[in-house]
């Protein structure tokens, strides 16, 4: 079984040493084992490189050395192996590179078999929204839907690759297929993207005729959404995978869809429970009745007792919304309103003042509060 050294030993630095004389021995040591620099030990140069690379990406990182200095190998054990050649660690080594005829740091990647996608130009695609109108009934009870979207896909003529089928991209003679371009300015090297290339490391001599060189063209696609019942205006849904197809082999981005919910003629909702006014005779008020009450699902029967007051609410349980989560559904309240005829007949006016000289009525005031909000209108 192989035991991983030191990673001090590894550098031939002590303990103490500081990240200066750490960035100085790993510098010495990889110019000492870069394999291209040992053509005829090429094999044992690559590990010993391989070797040291992996103890200085823990050595130089504050926070891994501190938990290499604790707990040794086991504190470290998913950092090691493979470096991360974009942190800040590495920079700053453009000469251990420069003097084998690497181009940019990612070289180093391909002795650790690392993909080199970053700097070819492969990117995710664009994230895509869509705006999706629901009735109130359809974001209550949930539905599923197909929409149809404009967006950038993968060409089908040529895989993405954007050259004419038969052919393949050549290596960029701006910037020798690195990506960037540096120039010498003293003691510093300056870098930027290659203008021909755009930082991909290869240009298309002979263009896709379907994409013209893009990789990519824009269709329509059609999208399968499954809306789960409860949802309310405004909501988010997240379909990974069905945004804009990469670049140059990058991942597709992700589709959202958000909900605008339409409002209801009579219910008003505040969150799962939903809330509504019934209009119901003075008779009816004063007798009890029995009347129809609508719901999302058709029409329930309540029985009002006689003598109900103006405004009394009344709860009906489980007809409301489902909670999106599935933890039950909310409740209807009702809230019934006395109407008062305006206009009355003589027979009706004999019989209403017959009435009150039979049923006398505490004129006391009494205080009211008043709310503009429906839930607290309904107590």
């Amino acid at each position: 079984m192989n035991h991983k050294r030191d990673y001090y030993e590894v550098l031939s630095v002590g303990k103490s040493a500081t990240d200066q004389e750490i960035k100085s021995a790993y510098r010495k040591l990889a110019l000492q084992y870069h394999p291209d620099r040992n053509p005829t030990n090429a094999e044992e140069a690559t590990e010993k490189f391989k070797e040291i690379t992996e103890a200085y990406g823990v050595l130089a990182d504050p926070q891994k050395r501190a938990a290499y200095d604790r707990y040794g190998h086991a504190g470290v054990s998913g950092a090691g192996g493979q470096p991360d050649f974009s942190s800040g660690a590495f920079s700053g080594f453009e000469d251990i590179l420069n003097a084998f005829g690497f181009g940019d740091i990612f070289g180093m990647g391909d002795i650790f078999g690392q993909s080199r996608s970053r700097r070819r130009g492969a990117a995710r695609g664009a994230d895509l929204r869509y705006d999706l109108d629901l009735s109130f009934e359809e974001a209550a009870s949930g539905m599923e839907t197909k929409i149809k979207i404009p967006r950038m896909e993968m060409c089908p003529e040529c895989g993405g690759r954007g050259a004419k089928r038969g052919s393949e991209p050549v290596t960029c003679p701006a910037c020798g297929g690195r990506g960037q371009i540096r120039q010498q300015q003293g003691f510093f090297t300056l870098s930027q993207t290659c203008p021909q290339c755009r930082g991909q490391g290869q240009v298309i001599r002979e263009a896709c005729p379907v994409c013209h060189g893009e990789g990519r063209k824009r269709e329509e696609h059609v999208v399968g959404i499954k809306i789960p019942a409860g949802v309310e205006d405004g909501t988010r849904l997240r379909v990974r995978g069905e945004g804009e197809a990469g670049v140059q082999g990058g991942s597709a981005g992700d589709l959202y869809v958000v909900l605008r919910v339409r409002e209801h003629p009579y219910f008003d909702r505040q969150g799962s429970d939903l809330y509504c006014t019934i209009p119901i005779s003075l008779t009816q008020a004063v007798l009890g009745a029995e009347i129809k009450v609508p719901t999302l699902k058709g029409h329930e029967k309540l029985r009002v007792p006689e003598g109900t007051q103006p405004n009394t609410v009344f709860r009906l349980r489980g007809l409301g919304v489902p909670t999106v989560e599935r933890r039950g559904q909310g409740d209807l309240y009702v809230k019934v309103q006395v109407t008062i005829p305006t206009h009355l007949n003589r027979e009706q006016r004999r019989l209403l003042e017959s009435l009150s000289s039979a049923i006398r009525v505490d004129n006391s005031p009494v205080k009211q509060r008043v709310s503009e909000k429906p839930k607290d209108n309904f107590g």
